[in-house]
C-alpha cells in the first residue's frame, strides 16, 4: 500500500474512531471466503421444533433438512429436536405426531422432494402444531436443483414467522469486505455465509458497503483512485459508476428509504461534512455547514431523518437532522464517545458503537424510553448492521486475534460468530428483504 493511501486510511481511522481495525483486513475467495457460523448464545426461552427428514430424493432431502435445521438453530429462539428414528412422512401422521409429542416438540416440519418435469423438483412442506395436531402452514415449490438451498431458506422463513410472529431473514444476503495478500474484495453471500461471490476486487482498500433498499445495488468506498471515493454497483450485472467526482474525500454512503438519494461524508468544501446526492450522483448539495467540526457516518432512517456522528459538542456523539437541513438534534448523552448509528427498520431503536473505557462495544438505544443497553463486550466491536426484521445485528469483531463477523440479537441474548477459515473479514452490511 502506498504512502498516500496510508495517510487517507489514517485520516478515516481518526474520523470514525473505530478504524484501528481497518489495517487488519485479511481474507480470501473460494472456500476461505465462506463464513461458518458458531452459535455462542441463545434466547432465554426457545421453541422446541423437530424437522423430520424430507421424503423422496435422498440427496436433496438431506440438503433441505440440514439447511432448515441450521437456519432455525441460528435464530437463537428455536431449539432443534433430534429427528433420528422418526417415521418418514410428509403428511399429518398419527404415529409420527405421537413421537413428536414424546420428544416434547411444540412444532414439526415435514415435507417431500420429488423429481418433476424438465429437470425440476417439487418440494412440499407442512408446519404442524404438535399439541393441537393441526397444520399451521403448507406450501409447494417447483424449483431446480440449483435453487434447493434457497428453497430451504424460504421454508425456514415461513416456519420462523409462523412460530414467532416476526418475518424470517434466512433468504436475505450479507455483504462484507475481505483481503488476500494485496487484493481487497467485496463479497456478497447468503445470510448463512454460503454461496460467497466476489463482486469487486481491487489492489486498494474497499470499505463501507451499503445496500440499496431494493437489494439490487451496493454503494461502497474504494481507494482505487488513491483517495476514498464512492461507487454504486449493480450486484447482478457488475455495472458501476462513481457517485461523486469532486475534490477531497468522499465516504460513508447511506441510502434514502426510497432508494433515490444517497447521503455521504465529504471534504470537498473543507472539513468533513454531510452531503446528499441523487442515487446517480446528480444534484449534490451540502447538508451540514460547519467546517470546524467533523460530521460523518450518516444513516437514513425510515422516518426520513438522517442520523450521524459529529464532534460538534466536543466529543463524538450521535445527532439527527432533517434531509432538508436545519438544526441538528443530539440523540446520545450517555458515554464519552458514541459513533456509527444504525436505526432499526421499525424506527423504534438505534444500534451504535459506544466507548467504555478502552473498549468499543455495541449498544442499543430505545427511542421511546431513551434507555441504553450494552450488547457486546468488545474489545473492538464496530460496523453494526441490523437484519431487516430488526431482531439481529451483524457487526465486525475480533476473536483469537483475528477479525471476524459476529451477530447479536437486539436484546443481547442471542450471539453468533461468523468466521472465515484462515482469514479476517470486516465491514458487514445486512441486505434488505427482496421479493
Amino acid at each position: 500500500m502506498n504512502a498516500l493511501t496510508e495517510r487517507c486510511l489514517a485520516a478515516l481511522r481518526l474520523l470514525w474512531i473505530m478504524g484501528a481495525m481497518l489495517g487488519g483486513l485479511v481474507a480470501s475467495l473460494g472456500a476461505r471466503a465462506q463464513l461458518t457460523i458458531d452459535i455462542v448464545g441463545v434466547g432465554s426461552q426457545q421453541i422446541p421444533v423437530v424437522t423430520s427428514e424430507f421424503v423422496g430424493d435422498a440427496k436433496h432431502s438431506e440438503l433441505l433438512t440440514t439447511v432448515i435445521q441450521a437456519d432455525l438453530a441460528r435464530s437463537g429462539v428455536i431449539k432443534n429436536i433430534a429427528n433420528s428414528g422418526l417415521p418418514l412422512t410428509s403428511e399429518l401422521n398419527a404415529d409420527a405426531l405421537a413421537q413428536y409429542a414424546a420428544r416434547a416438540a411444540d412444532a414439526a416440519v415435514v415435507g417431500s422432494v420429488t423429481p418433476s418435469a424438465n429437470g425440476q423438483f417439487q418440494v412440499t412442506f407442512r408446519l404442524i402444531d404438535v399439541p393441537k395436531r393441526a397444520q399451521v402452514a403448507g406450501l409447494v415449490y417447483n424449483v431446480s436443483a440449483a435453487d434447493m438451498r434457497a428453497t430451504a431458506h424460504r421454508i425456514a422463513d415461513v416456519v420462523y414467522e409462523k412460530l414467532t410472529g416476526d418475518k424470517g431473514v434466512f433468504s436475505t444476503r450479507l455483504a462484507y469486505v475481505s483481503k488476500s495478500g494485496s487484493r481487497y474484495q467485496l463479497i456478497v453471500a447468503d445470510s448463512d455465509g454460503m454461496n460467497a461471490i466476489s463482486i469487486v476486487a481491487s489492489a486498494e482498500p474497499i470499505i463501507s458497503p451499503a445496500w440499496s433498499p431494493d437489494g439490487t445495488r451496493l454503494a461502497y468506498v474504494s481507494f482505487e483512485n488513491r483517495k476514498p471515493s464512492i461507487f454504486v454497483q449493480n450486484v447482478s450485472t457488475g455495472s458501476r459508476q462513481a457517485l461523486i467526482v469532486a475534490r477531497g474525500n468522499q465516504s460513508a454512503p447511506a441510502w434514502s428509504p426510497d432508494g433515490r438519494s444517497i447521503a455521504f461524508a465529504s471534504s470537498q468544501a473543507g472539513g468533513t461534512q454531510l452531503f446528499i446526492a441523487g442515487a446517480d450522483g446528480s444534484n449534490a448539495r451540502r447538508l451540514t455547514t460547519n467546517s470546524s467540526v467533523i460530521d460523518t457516518a450518516p444513516h437514513w432512517a425510515v422516518d426520513g431523518k438522517i442520523y450521524f456522528m459529529s464532534d460538534r459538542g466536543g466529543s463524538p456523539q450521535i445527532y439527527r437532522i432533517d434531509p432538508s437541513g436545519g438544526n441538528a438534534e443530539r440523540v446520545t448523552f450517555e458515554g464519552s464517545e458514541n459513533a456509527n448509528p444504525k436505526v432499526a427498520a421499525d424506527g423504534k431503536s438505534m444500534v451504535f458503537v459506544k466507548r467504555e473505557g478502552s473498549r468499543y462495544a455495541l449498544a442499543i438505544q430505545d427511542f421511546a424510553s431513551r434507555q441504553v443497553q450494552t450488547l457486546t463486550q468488545g474489545p473492538v466491536d464496530e460496523s453494526p448492521s441490523f437484519a431487516p426484521n430488526g431482531k439481529l445485528i451483524v457487526y465486525a469483531s475480533v476473536y483469537n486475534g483475528r477479525g471476524v463477523l459476529a451477530a447479536v440479537s437486539a436484546d443481547g441474548r442471542v450471539k453468533q460468530r461468523l468466521a472465515s477459515s484462515g482469514a479476517d473479514v470486516r465491514e458487514p452490511a445486512w441486505g434488505p428483504f427482496v421479493r
